[in-house]
């Protein structure tokens, strides 16, 4: 408590029901020319998008997909040139976010993001691209999102196991943001703020999906995420993450979900009060067994083979993970990690 450093980011947040009907006025404020990003499955949401911009609507790229491979950055990146964009407006959750990043980092355009769901990279200057199934991440202040416009009407639409597996990668940030090597008194409350939002909100979401005040409550878990994971370093978690969704192309929201309590557990004894504090706001006696039960309550899949990594995959995410290693409390040993990988693989409970 008594050393840290605490760096606010610079971000425009607006949050509202009804926000998107402030993205005229808010564009405006970045350029005179937008190039409008999405999945293909949100393409009529970017259309919506580009008829509210007018004619500050430069096009529309519905190329976004998850982990950004490399080539869909490329094509996005020379749809920005040939349109002549000088800014990206990003509709959806972490893919097109990453999307409109990578144009970012390779062409200087600055980002309004309206998010679809509680990815929370909307707030971080973090970037990610896949290639040769490796996820390649990186900080870099020209990717921070300069506007985000936060409305829970978006997120109705929002299946309900989507929303519980999206949720929980929020609240992954939330936990690592809690031990990190750059945790701070700010960021620290905000993360037990959003673990406890979230904790909250992601059963009632999934038990009826129209539920606005559910809705809201998540969004706002998932924006207090998305700030801590932007001021603070991650660590073990997020590591593995990286590794499995790159060399496995694994969906990013469900693994964050099956390998999150798994993590808890091996950090446990290395980081006490984080513990304390992730047990408290999630109302459980022990935060690995409450993550894993929370992902239970909102039916988040609960083993790695059940959403696609290989059992013969395990000896590759060690290898990978113990390169070039992110911080972490606990030390980051090869026989540990292949028995962590194994329970997540196999869908056990987290084991000390």
């Amino acid at each position: 408590m008594a050393n840290f450093v605490y760096e606010p980011l610079p971000a425009r947040v607006i949050f509202r029901p009804g926000a998107l009907e402030e993205l005229p006025r808010e564009a405006a404020r970045l350029g005179a020319r937008a190039l409008v990003l999405s999945t293909p499955g949100q393409r009529a949401l970017a259309e919506r998008a580009a008829g509210l911009l007018g004619a500050r609507a430069a096009g529309v790229c519905a190329q976004a997909r998850v982990h950004v491979p490399i080539d869909s950055a490329r094509a996005a990146c020379a749809e920005a040139r040939r349109v002549a964009a000088d800014f990206c407006v990003a509709l959806g959750g972490g893919s097109t976010t990453g999307l409109a990043k990578a144009v970012a980092l390779e062409l200087g355009l600055p980002i309004l993001v309206v998010p679809t769901t509680y990815a929370g990279s909307e707030m971080t200057p973090i970037w990610g691209i896949t290639e040769a199934s490796v996820k390649r991440t990186g900080r870099d202040p020209r990717v921070l999102p300069r506007t985000v416009l936060y409305d829970p009407l978006l997120t109705l639409a929002l299946p309900a196991a989507t929303s519980g597996t999206s949720g929980i990668n929020a609240l992954a940030h939330c936990v690592e943001g809690l031990y990190s090597e750059g945790a701070n008194p700010v960021t620290s409350l905000m993360a037990e703020e959003g673990i406890r939002a979230l904790a909250r909100a992601l059963p009632r979401v999934v038990r009826d999906v129209r539920d606005l005040d559910a809705r809201i409550e998540a969004l706002y878990g998932a924006w207090l995420a998305g700030a801590v994971l932007g001021a603070v370093g991650m660590a073990l978690h997020h590591k593995l993450c990286h590794v499995l969704g790159g060399a496995f192309d694994l969906p990013h929201a469900a693994t964050h979900t099956i390998v999150l309590p798994h993590v808890i557990a091996y950090n446990a004894a290395a980081a006490p009060h984080a513990m304390r504090r992730i047990a408290a706001a999630l109302a459980a006696e022990d935060p690995a067994l409450g993550l894993y039960a929370l992902a239970r309550s909102v039916g988040a899949p609960a083993a790695l083979k059940d959403i696609g990594m290989p059992a013969d995959g395990i000896e590759t995410a060690v290898r990978l993970a113990l390169a070039n290693p992110y911080y972490n409390p606990a030390p980051v040993r090869a026989e540990a990690l292949r028995r962590l990988l194994q329970n997540a693989l196999e869908g056990r409970p987290p084991q000390l």
